[in-house]
């Protein structure tokens, strides 16, 4: 099942601040798709995977909000990414139009069975591996299998955490999520503590909206206890827990989200001006706040 970016039908989840700025359109355009070697997700990719040449894409698996099973949750969101030219892997089937103004997926019931598991968020990285290498594959060759982020956003932040102690995994994406206080287990589909993230490895960011965001201190929270990786903290004015997903283009989440990719898995010096430096990009938007630790 293919879906083109113009036809695909979302959402809305909160919405924030417009962006200062429209960003430049993403060089490729984008499609979703379900993939019958992974029926458990969804795929975002560029539609011409010829007019990406030989550059490489670098994989992107992504966690929902809620741990929610539907890979077409963050749709807006992921198609901007796959756009840049990523191949990005939500948990979930594709589950179809939802009404307006929906909302982002409700809190995961803490008695209530795990829709999902961090485990999948493994389980696409292994597919994606795989079909780097499979001759018969339309990704046969094309994939940067050592380019890796892992991300995820509220429920699906903590999977992402849980997830990123796998060592294929380059750089972690937490949005409007952080580890809950000192307790064991997290929430239902993602078994993390704040010892968890000790097994973080490589650069971190924390993007959340403000004081309003129920994940909000504790985002500040586990910035406060990361020293031994690069981490940044970014929040928005005016944002609330469900971010700017549901935005076009998922609104300046998906931009911020773009430009740490970028830098992160492509050494873009467009996207590091974005975080790194007293003269930031980010530090000069209206409305942002960022800090960083080991950030260069």
């Amino acid at each position: 099942m293919k879906i083109p970016l113009l036809a695909v039908l979302l959402s809305a989840f909160v919405a924030g601040p417009a962006l200062a700025a429209e960003p430049a359109p993403p060089p490729y355009k984008a499609v979703m798709e379900s993939d019958p070697g992974l029926p458990t997700h969804t795929v975002y990719r560029p539609e011409d995977m010829a007019a990406v040449g030989k550059a490489k894409l670098p994989i992107l698996a992504w966690a929902n909000g809620a741990c929610a099973n539907e890979g077409d949750a963050f749709a807006k969101f992921l198609t901007e990414i796959a756009g840049h030219g990523y191949l990005v892997v939500a948990i979930g089937p594709i589950v179809g139009p939802k009404p307006p103004n929906a909302g982002p997926p409700p809190r995961p019931d803490m008695n209530a069975p795990p829709k999902t598991t961090s485990s999948q968020l493994i389980d696409a990285i292994d597919w994606a591996v795989a079909e780097n290498a499979r001759p018969a594959s339309r990704y046969n060759g094309r994939l940067d299998v050592k380019k890796i982020a892992v991300m995820g956003m509220s429920c699906g932040g903590l999977q992402a955490i849980e997830a990123s102690a796998d060592p294929r995994v380059t750089t972690t994406g937490v949005w409007n999520s952080g580890v809950l206080g000192t307790g064991t287990g997290g929430l239902p589909g993602a078994n993390v503590t704040k010892e968890s993230l000790k097994a973080l490895h490589g650069p971190a960011i924390y993007v959340s909206g403000d004081a309003t965001d129920i994940a909000f201190a504790n985002a500040n929270d586990d910035y406060a206890r990361i020293t031994h990786i690069p981490v940044v903290r970014a929040y928005e004015d005016g944002v609330g827990h469900g971010g700017t997903y549901g935005q076009p283009r998922g609104g300046s989440f998906g931009e911020v989200a773009v430009a740490w990719l970028n830098w992160q898995l492509k050494g873009d010096k467009a996207g590091r001006a974005m975080f790194a430096g007293k003269d930031c990009a980010l530090c000069a938007r209206p409305g942002w706040h960022i800090e960083s630790k080991g950030v260069n």
